[in-house]
């Protein structure tokens, strides 16, 4: 895959990931004072796989040509495991 095309990838990921987390807002907005810490808590970490997997975003978007045949290995399995872990927060709920 090219790196415009994995950019993309990564950016649609991206928003149906925020559109994940907004909703768990809701829910969280919306629970019992008990569960509202547990809500919180996934969330926090949904946040930070999310600003990881966007922080890798922009490193692929600021590598150069040359750079980016070197990096997408290690990219594509950074961004796997962001993944992993951003689905696993998310299935708790």
């Amino acid at each position: 895959m090219d790196r415009d095309a994995y950019i993309d990838t990564m950016k649609a990921k991206l928003d149906e990931w925020n559109a994940q987390i907004h909703k768990l807002e809701a829910k969280a907005k919306a629970a019992e004072a008990e569960n509202r810490e547990t809500y919180e808590k996934h969330l926090a970490e949904m946040r930070k796989q999310r600003e990881e997997a966007l922080a890798r975003m922009k490193e692929a978007q600021a590598a150069s040509d040359a750079a980016w045949d070197d990096m997408r290995k290690g990219m594509e399995r950074a961004w796997e495991d962001i993944s992993s872990s951003f689905q696993k927060a998310w299935s708790r709920f």
